[in-house]
């Protein structure tokens, strides 16, 4: 359906470095996508309106709901949006936080996310990913796994998020390869297939040594001629690895959705497979926004 160019309302994804802005019909057409490094982290609480009017130019006329996820709920952020608490449905516009603006032309509404008191867990932003995804598979009773820096393992059942726990490993990566004695010996892009695999199979099998495994990506550049490129395929499958064997529960005999398509999520993808998981990848990139339009279909019940 084409798009009627007039804008009905605006979808938000506000993260800790980035923002992403798009300018919406009341089909649910984007009629403008825009995207500033004015993320939570670059900005103070009175910040966050006047960026916005900047990134909504001249396209703002009248009255226009703004439904925002992401970290501009956080306590740092724009206004805190409580989180809802598991077992739950993925937040919705009855669930959001309405913020107090100086321009009347925005109707700002935040969306929650989501907390797990035991053991204790948090996600902001991602919940949005998942609603999208629910969006277009209601019927979906699985794990979903989430990569990034801070990857989510998330048991859906019932339309509703179960359970899920969060991992460190991407931050780790990026600490080890960058700030570590292991920069001197692991590149930043390259890979090596193999080395990943055996890296995945031997954190699973040996967690215990870890930090030694993790000290002879070093050893084994210097003595044994170990290329840059082995040894960044190495580090992820060993950290991964790690992972894959603290998660267990969730993916053993369950089916598992990759949120992804390339980097990161093929990483995922791959080394489930390699244990024999029954795992599919959807791509990602258009999830955040299919849960902005969900979320908004209840824009007329608040």
């Amino acid at each position: 359906m084409p798009h009627s160019n007039q804008l009905a309302w605006v979808a938000v994804d506000w993260g800790t470095s980035h923002v992403r802005v798009w300018l919406m019909d009341a089909a649910g057409e984007v009629i403008r996508q825009t995207r500033s490094d004015k993320g939570m982290g670059a900005l103070e609480t009175a910040d966050y309106e006047p960026t916005l009017l900047e990134m909504l130019g001249d396209d703002l006329s009248g009255p226009v709901p703004v439904i925002i996820c992401g970290m501009a709920g956080s306590r740092q952020g724009w206004a805190e949006a409580p989180y809802s608490t598991v077992p739950c449905k993925a937040p919705s516009l009855e669930d959001a936080t309405k913020v107090e603006t100086q321009d009347a032309r925005l109707q700002v509404y935040i969306l929650p996310g989501i907390k797990q008191m035991s053991p204790a867990d948090v996600m902001r932003g991602e919940e949005t990913q998942i609603r999208g995804f629910l969006a277009e598979n209601p019927k979906f009773d699985g794990i979903l796994c989430l990569p990034g820096t801070h990857t989510k393992w998330v048991h859906i059942s019932a339309e509703e998020v179960v359970s899920f726990r969060t991992f460190m490993t991407g931050e780790m990566f990026a600490l080890l390869g960058e700030h570590s004695v292991l920069r001197h010996s692991v590149a930043t892009d390259g890979w090596d297939e193999t080395a990943y695999l055996t890296a995945i199979d031997d954190a699973m099998s040996r967690p215990a040594s870890m930090a030694a495994e993790l000290f002879s990506l070093r050893a084994e550049g210097l003595l044994n001629d170990m290329s840059a490129e082995t040894a960044r395929a190495r580090l992820s499958g060993l950290l991964i690895g790690a992972e894959l064997a603290a998660a267990r529960p969730y993916w053993l005999g369950q089916e598992v959705v990759v949120l992804g398509a390339a980097g990161i999520a093929q990483a995922y993808h791959t080394g489930l497979q390699a244990q024999g998981a029954f795992v599919r990848t959807v791509p990602a990139d258009e999830l955040t926004l299919a849960g902005l339009r969900s979320a908004c279909s209840k824009l007329e019940s608040i």
